[in-house]
């Protein structure tokens, strides 16, 4: 985190469901503080439009957020985001049904269980294109077939947070059964290397820049779950269609934006490194270049913010195979590319 971070709320309990979640999380919302993570500077231009950004967890999935940051282009198009730190999936998504933020970045399928059970939500364009997270381990050697989990302690973030799920889905597709065949064992997100070096699991699910953090410590990437899983909605942008209808034009704004910003973390990789160093301070520059070069060569954060339908099929085919979605909501129901298609042909 940077030295910015000012928690202002407690952990959340991470072991509901998916479906306990839309029963609780607009009194969860209620209770979710702004921890004021990223700014550009105290004084607040009179002409911007303040946005209340929610982000699931601070990592370098979202690179293209911070680039566009410490670049200014949120505020060349007129806004002055005010970025928090969730705590999970889940806990940002609430953050917008409680009405404490505007936008939310997270695990998508939140918006598509909200409609499924009668609630608001929708996605206006795609964060991670990918699913950003490697199998880490200071023990074992490259597993190159999913079999190779058995008998294995795996320690990823509590369900319902998108590690959890995609480490499930591959034991289950392996033919093993969680609890039987391996272990899955659920950390508060971002502490999911500290257990695996503590001893806690043969292997961490984690994503950059505790990935690059645990390699200098001896660790290795042993499973690279971007390949495995190929396009993947792993991150979309949560808004409510309320916020929508009220203010359009501050929505386009936000997604030209991260289309701006997309296209420079992928144009200009000296400056995400840059970035990426002044928002984890607390690292060595070597290891937060090396995290930088492993999310730009996988393809992790998304090079356009319109959200494609191979992209959001494999990150419905695994919530549906899970049981956490239904997936009745039809593709142009539950995703709005319109502002994204503007903001892509506006940069043309």
């Amino acid at each position: 985190m940077t030295d910015r971070l000012r928690c202002r709320f407690t952990e959340a309990n991470n072991s509901f469901s998916r479906r306990r979640f839309l029963a609780t999380s607009a009194a969860i919302a209620g209770g979710i503080g702004a921890t004021s993570l990223t700014g550009l500077g105290a004084a607040r231009a009179a002409t911007l439009k303040t946005v209340r950004f929610s982000e699931a967890v601070h990592n370098l999935g979202y690179i293209n957020l911070y680039v566009g940051m410490h670049a200014g282009i949120f505020k060349k198009n007129g806004l002055d985001m005010q970025v928090s730190a969730a705590g999970g999936d889940t806990q940002t998504f609430a953050a917008v049904l409680g009405g404490s933020a505007d936008f939310a970045i997270g695990d998508a399928t939140m918006a598509q269980i909200s409609r499924e059970n009668g609630g608001p939500g929708v996605v206006v364009g795609t964060v991670v294109q990918r699913a950003h997270y490697f199998g880490v381990s200071k023990t074992l050697q490259p597993i190159t077939d999913p079999t190779g989990f058995k008998g294995l302690k795996i320690v990823t973030s509590p369900e319902p947070n998108t590690n959890y799920s995609v480490a499930k889905r591959l034991l289950e597709k392996a033919g093993l059964k969680v609890g039987v065949d391996a272990t899955i064992v659920p950390v508060n997100p971002g502490t999911e290397i500290a257990a695996m070096l503590a001893g806690q699991a043969d292997i961490a699910i984690a994503y950059q820049p505790s990935v690059a953090a645990a390699e200098a410590q001896g660790a290795k990437v042993v499973f690279d779950f971007s390949s495995y899983i190929g396009p993947f909605c792993n991150t979309g942008i949560m808004v409510l269609p309320s916020t929508i209808q009220k203010d359009p034009e501050m929505v386009q704004a936000l997604v030209t934006s991260f289309e701006e910003s997309s296209r420079k973390t992928y144009a200009d990789p000296a400056f995400s490194k840059e970035v990426a160093r002044k928002e984890f301070p607390d690292l060595p520059g070597d290891v937060v270049d090396k995290a930088i070069d492993a999310e730009l060569k996988f393809l992790i954060p998304a090079q356009s913010v319109v959200t494609k339908q191979d992209q959001w099929k494999n990150l419905m085919d695994m919530q549906i195979y899970l049981g956490n979605a239904k997936g009745s909501i039809p593709f142009d129901q539950i995703i709005d590319n319109t502002f994204a298609d503007k903001a892509v042909a506006s940069l043309k």
